[in-house]
Formats: C-alpha cells, structure tokens, sequence
C-alpha cells in the first residue's frame, strides 16, 4: 500500500516544515512570479501512479458519457415506464448521492484517497449492472440511486487523490487538466452515443454494458494505485489548523452558501439558453446546440491555461471575478434577447463566450480554494460541503430557471445577475485569501 505522508496544502508550509518550503512550487505567487514555468506534471501528478489515474479518469469519462444523457431514454424506451416515473426515479438517484456526501467525506478524512474514488466507480459499475437485469421501475430506481451516489461522491473523491499526489498551483493545475480531460472524454462519449443511440433500444442496452464495463475497468486501475495518507487528529483543546498553516478559516460553510447561485450557470446554459432561444425568440433549436458545442470546446481548450495564467492571484479574488463576469453575462443575455428574433440569437451566442470565461473561472478555482483552505484532517469535509452546495444549486435550477422565465426574461436575468453578485461579494468578504 502506498502511503503518502500529508504535505502542506497551501503554497507556504507551516513552521514545522521548512524543508518543503524550499522545495516551494514555482507556480506559486510566493515563489516571486518573476519566472513562472509550466511544471512537468501539469496533465496529472506521476508522483504515485499518474498515468494510471489518468488512464482510468479517460475510460470512465467514455463510458459515462455514453450513458448519462440516455438514462431518461433508456427507462422509457427499454423498460417501459412513463416519463414522469423515470424522471422521479433519477431525482431520487440525485438526492440518495447527495445524502452520501458526508459519509464520503468522513471516509476521506480517515486516510483514504484512492479506494473511495474506485468505491464511486464500482458503484456505478453496479448500478449499469442492474439496469441490464432487473427490469421494472423498482429496478431502474436502484439503478438510477447507484449511479447517483457514484456520480455525486466522484468529485469530492478525485479532488481528495489530486490534493495527496500534488500540492500548491500544480495541484490546481492537475485539478484543471483532469476536468478539461474528463470533460473531453464526456463530450466524446456523448458524441458516439448519439449516433449509436439510433440503433433503438438495443443500442441503449449496448450502452449501458459498456458505461459498466468502463466503470469497472476505471476502478480497477484506480484501486491499484493503493493510495492513502495518514489521517490527523486535532489535539484537545487545539484551534484547527489550515494545511499550509494559520487557524483554520471559520467560513466553510459561508463558502459553500455563497456557492449556491454560481451552481445554476450549468443549468443556464443546459436549460435556460435553450429555452429562451426557442420560447421567447422562436429561432431553430440549432442556436443551442451551437452554444452548447462552442462552450464545451472553449472549456477543453482553454482552461488549464487560464489556471495557470491566473497563478499568480489569490484563488479567493478570481472566484470572486468569476461571478462578477458571470452576473455581467447575465444582464448581456437580457439585452441581446431584446434585440429579437435571429439578432437577438446571435447576440445571444456572442454574450456567451463571456459567459464561457466565468464558468471557466468558477470551475478553475472552486475546488482549488476549498482544498488550499481546508483544515488538517478535514479535507473530505470540506470537499463534500462544496459538493453539496453544487448538488443543491443543481437540483434546484431546472425549476427555478423555468419559473423564472415563465415569468418573463427580465425577471430570470436580473434574479440571476444579483444572486451571482451576493455570492460574489460574499466570496470576497468571507472566504479565505489563498
């Protein structure tokens, strides 16, 4: 078993570790940021078993991605439920994999780093499992939970082994390769499905045989990394302490409120774009698709650089930026949508390359802040607070962003633009400085 020592999670080691301060990260803003290089790991950490993880992070990205987007499909269409039973069942699948967060967490905090990333997968292998052999709606909400508690607790999961193999702005930088490659691998996925997914459903069972297949393969590799890390225990009567050093900060769960409405800018994209385009601007369906690809490979392609670019600020300043440009993209929404009709998409699709840089500021930063700040020995904690604030905000969108809309585009993007910018300035206000 490989058993990591836990090293400082901030780019300034504590005093008790001054040797790992010399070895600081050239990334770092303390570093000086006169010559700032791109370190040699910076797709993912070859500390213990990098290409390995990120072997198994490609497989099962593929394999999720040419399931997810049927799962609704494959209850209709292979085992006959209605619609409205389907879509209860993967809402019950969403709230089972948000209730195991803190269990994951706890889990996380006891040492472990890769076995709960290969439990996730297995999960998921399990829940493909039962969609191919117990039929019935009983069936596809046991499916539907399975892979909605593996889904939900993979994030928290991975943060936890890339913040073990890698430490100050190159662990953020793994953190950002690993989405852009997870995030590719989704699309591509997504991509082979669509066209295999005509085949009725005999392709879907295909489908889902292979997403459990990858599962199981990405499990498997994960699991061999054997990766743990010894876990710490605050002494009685001792202010908890921050990785790299100094009390612990008290706002983790102002953090994760203020993470709330910067969750819903997913859904924008997924749910209000697409029906604004064709409610309230009567243009083809096409726009959105449009956006959504134009998003997807803005994010692949350019995120990891941002990160690194941005490497010299405070990771609390540019989450903050990234709702202000966000809550800026809003209200540039509302006005192109003024304009009507197909110059109102138009400018639609124009705002949205703004919108694209604030999702890609959020994605590049949330989860680096939340692991810089976490307290010794409560990483998982931390990472499962943040991941549920996101489930939460996620569960909440659709409705939220439809009734919003219903009630016309002025009151969706002015609710949206000033919730973004509360969460913002909260940002800013409450959360740590790393």
């Amino acid at each position: 078993m490989t058993t990591l020592q836990q090293r400082p999670a901030h780019d300034r080691p504590a005093a008790h570790d001054r040797p790992a301060a010399r070895r600081a990260d050239p990334n770092s803003a303390a570093a000086g940021g006169r010559r700032w290089r791109v370190p040699r790991p910076v797709l993912f950490p070859v500390a213990v078993g990098g290409r390995r993880y990120a072997a198994a992070l490609l497989v099962d990205a593929l394999g999720t991605g040419l399931l997810r987007p049927f799962l609704l499909l494959y209850g209709v269409g292979v085992l006959g439920l209605s619609p409205a039973t389907a879509g209860l069942a993967l809402s019950a699948g969403l709230l089972a994999g948000l209730a195991a967060l803190g269990p994951a967490g706890r889990w996380i905090d006891r040492g472990a780093r890769s076995l709960p990333v290969a439990a996730t997968l297995l999960v998921r292998a399990v829940g493909a499992g039962v969609l191919l052999t117990v039929g019935g709606a009983a069936g596809f909400t046991v499916a539907a939970v399975l892979l909605g508690v593996g889904s939900q607790c993979w994030p928290t999961a991975h943060a936890a082994v890339v913040a073990a193999l890698t430490e100050g702005r190159t662990r953020d930088a793994a953190l950002a390769a690993g989405r852009s490659l997870r995030n590719a691998g989704l699309g591509v996925g997504a991509l082979i499905a669509t066209a295999a997914v005509a085949g009725g459903t005999g392709s879907l069972r295909v489908l889902a045989a292979v997403t459990g297949a990858a599962c199981l393969a990405a499990a498997v590799l994960v699991r061999s990394l054997r990766l743990t890390v010894p876990p710490v225990a605050a002494p009685a009567g001792r202010t908890p302490r921050r990785a790299g050093g100094g009390p612990a900060p008290a706002g983790g769960l102002g953090l994760a409120l203020a993470n709330l409405p910067f969750a819903f800018c997913f859904d924008v994209l997924e749910v209000a774009l697409p029906a604004l385009l064709v409610t309230c601007l009567h243009v083809s369906p096409a726009w959105s698709s449009g956006i959504f690809v134009g998003n997807t490979v803005l994010v692949i392609a350019t995120q990891l650089a941002v990160v690194l670019w941005l490497g010299r600020r405070s990771r609390r300043s540019v989450l903050a930026a990234s709702g202000a440009v966000l809550a800026v993209a809003y209200l540039g929404f509302w006005a192109a949508g003024g304009l009507g009709g197909t110059a109102g998409a138009a400018g639609v699709a124009a705002v949205s390359v703004l919108y694209t840089a604030g999702e890609i500021l959020y994605t590049g930063t949330g989860t680096a802040l939340v692991v810089a700040a976490a307290p010794d020995g409560g990483l998982g904690r931390a990472l499962a607070r943040w991941e549920l604030s996101t489930g939460l905000g996620r569960a909440a969108a659709p409705a939220a962003l439809t009734a919003l809309l219903a009630a016309g585009p002025g009151m969706l993007w002015g609710v949206l633009a000033t919730a973004t910018a509360l969460g913002a300035a909260a940002v800013r206000r409450f959360a740590p400085r790393v």
